[in-house]
């Protein structure tokens, strides 16, 4: 019989561990961000829906959490299934594509290329939510807010480009 106490100890640490690596990814982010929001961002045409600025860092800290449960809940069901592996490439992919997006909108800024990026971005999520259900029904749902961002972001990104 297994002690539940071991097992919320390593799911604990899993979660604690992925809410760190999320957040410091986004706090890299969150860098190119800023070097290319003051200088670039407030001249060009924005659109009418466009949210106010100061709502973008909650909103993203927030997303990095549940990002960081998730991944932590996948994670804790063992690198030995093959499941979880495929899960944990796909959200490690998905980090990736998530700050290379900053980096090319706000960073080079040229919002046709971070359109294409974030297209494939929500294009990847959607299989890493499903590769997240497989794993952890719970985890997959904690995507979702993402999902919806992530479109709405596109969406924006796309009206910017479009402006401009």
């Amino acid at each position: 019989m297994s002690n539940p106490l071991g097992d919320m100890s390593s799911k604990l640490k899993h979660i604690s561990i992925s809410i760190l690596v999320c957040l410091l990814i986004g706090f890299i982010g969150a860098i190119v961000t800023q070097s290319g929001f003051d200088n670039w961002y407030l001249n060009i045409q924005r659109p009418t829906f466009k949210p106010p600025s100061w709502i973008f860092g909650p909103v993203w800290t927030v997303l990095y959490i549940l990002m960081g449960v998730a991944l932590g809940l996948v994670w804790d069901k063992g690198l030995h299934h093959a499941w979880v592996k495929t899960a944990l490439y796909h959200f490690g992919f998905l980090l990736l594509l998530n700050t290379a997006w900053s980096i090319v909108f706000f960073g080079f800024k040229l919002p046709i290329l971070s359109l294409l990026i974030i297209v494939s971005l929500l294009i990847l999520v959607i299989f890493t939510i499903k590769w997240f259900k497989v794993v952890s029904p719970f985890a997959a749902y904690l995507l979702i807010p993402y999902l919806i961002w992530l479109a709405f972001i596109t969406l924006l990104n796309y009206e910017i480009w479009r402006l401009n």
